[in-house]
């Protein structure tokens, strides 16, 4: 008990970096104006201003965590272009268009919520410049659209919010990370997300193709990229000018990325290398239908709405390995989930949640050696954390998790990775089996640094699905 309450006391004095040097700006703020007024002809303002300008760049780079819930109450946070839930969040520069944001609240009260933007270069890293630089407007926006849920059993507030808004916009195409948080403080995080904003500068084709080696044929897919300058005379890049990324199945946690061209003639750039363009084929989604807690569906084995409580268990039917299985078309949403429901009319606001049970039988009922299995989609964040993580039950021989999810279509899959090794790359053969035919949907994203700059700036997107004959 003293042990315990001696880490609670070391958790309160532990220093938050980003409260810190928000507090310290501030401070310095206020001392800024006291001299600017005792003294306006000296005007020392300068110095303190330069400053209280480089404080955020001092944050710690590590403080960068996009696509995470810092808070326990949130929860079915959807961002996709307005008006499209089976989008993704990406916007091409100059557009009118916008982004529709949607998540809950388990507190079931009111809060201030605020969300601004964070220009980050092509790996995420926070982009040495100052929103003033990125952002037109004012730098953060209060989310103003929200309701209590109604004739649910679980009780939640459903916020909305259509971003950017007219007059408070990003002014620069690049990856940005969305950060929505309370009270107007960047400290009081609730959660992030990813944001592409894509500008037109170069043109790309991409096709999906089976790869020639015979190791991998049946097991890989290969992309085959070429990159082109958009009306522009003589040759505006090096070869060493262009990152190009690609992730499948928007995945992050697996995407790959290749700073030089495998060939590079005049205007045109292309990216071939296997250790780049290469993807494990993978297998056709799993899926599971939750649009009702009332009828079960093809893939719920059972029900238990308990009669005392709100609380709503639902158990999916066990899933096996598919490795050396061949994959059938199944015209899935790879790896997203929408939320719907056939309860009610309004899933926003009506939907209900239950605690959803996830099974994974290995082969002999055996666990595993040296991996740990995790349940992996949009359902889990796209994340290998404990969060997704699974845990094995050596007397039913079973891995399982559980989920609190909303009413809705989900899609999932099972993924390995090394216990002792946490840079290793995550892997589906194990669990789910490689079928080189398999539906993929990849997006190829090109960033460019010019001399001088001190963000990377994506110049391009272009996405491609992998449609085989089967």
């Amino acid at each position: 008990m003293a042990t315990l309450k001696a880490v609670a006391i070391k958790e309160r004095r532990r220093i938050n970096p980003e409260k810190f040097f928000c507090l310290l700006r501030a401070i310095l703020l206020a001392i800024n104006r006291a001299i600017f007024i005792l003294c306006p002809m000296r005007q020392p303002e300068f110095t303190i201003f330069l400053l209280i300008y480089c404080l955020p760049i001092c944050i710690p780079a590590n403080a960068q965590n996009p696509d995470h819930i810092f808070s326990r109450s949130i929860q079915t946070i959807k961002l996709y272009k307005a008006g499209d839930p089976r989008s993704y969040p990406l916007l091409v520069l100059g557009d009118r268009e916008q982004l529709e944001l949607h998540f809950d609240d388990l507190d079931a009260d009111i809060k201030n919520y605020y969300y601004t933007f964070q220009l980050c270069n092509a790996d995420w890293t926070p982009a040495n410049l100052q929103p003033y630089d990125y952002l037109r407007g004012f730098l953060t926006n209060r989310i103003r659209n929200y309701r209590p849920s109604s004739l649910s059993q679980v009780r939640y507030t459903h916020y909305q919010a259509f971003l950017p808004e007219s007059g408070s916009e990003p002014t620069r195409a690049g990856n940005y990370m969305l950060k929505v948080f309370l009270n107007d403080d960047t400290s009081q995080l609730a959660f992030t997300k990813r944001v592409l904003i894509a500008s037109k500068k170069v043109a790309i084709n991409a096709q999906v193709k089976q790869p020639f080696d015979g190791q991998i044929l049946r097991t890989h897919q290969q992309l085959q990229i070429g990159v082109t300058p958009v009306q522009v005379s003589g040759n505006p890049f090096a070869p060493t000018d262009l990152h190009v990324w690609v992730l499948q199945n928007r995945g992050w946690q697996l995407a790959q990325a290749q700073k030089t061209p495998t060939l590079f003639r005049g205007n045109y750039f292309e990216y071939t290398d296997q250790g780049f363009s290469l993807f494990p084929a993978g297998q056709e989604w799993r899926w599971v239908d939750l649009r009702s807690f009332r009828l079960r569906s093809e893939r719920v084995s059972r029900i238990v709405d308990s009669d005392s409580t709100a609380r709503v268990d639902i158990w999916v039917n066990p899933d096996y390995p598919r490795e050396g299985k061949m994959s059938f078309l199944n015209r899935d949403i790879n790896g997203a989930y929408i939320v719907e429901s056939r309860d009610n009319p309004n899933a926003q606001l009506q939907g209900e949640y239950a605690w959803v049970h996830f099974s994974f039988i290995p082969r002999g009922g055996r666990v595993i050696p040296g991996r740990s299995v995790y349940l992996y989609g949009e359902l889990t964040n796209y994340a290998l954390d404990s969060n997704s993580k699974m845990k094995y039950d050596p007397v039913s021989g079973t891995y399982t998790k559980t989920c609190f999810l909303k009413q809705g279509y989900y899609n999932y899959q099972y993924l390995s990775s090394d216990e002792e090794d946490r840079k290793s790359t995550p892997v589906n053969h194990l669990t789910e089996g490689d079928y080189w035919g398999t539906e993929n949907e990849y997006l190829v994203l090109v960033y460019v640094r010019p001399v001088g700059a001190r963000a990377d700036e994506l110049i391009g997107h272009a996405w491609v699905r992998s449609a085989f004959q089967q």
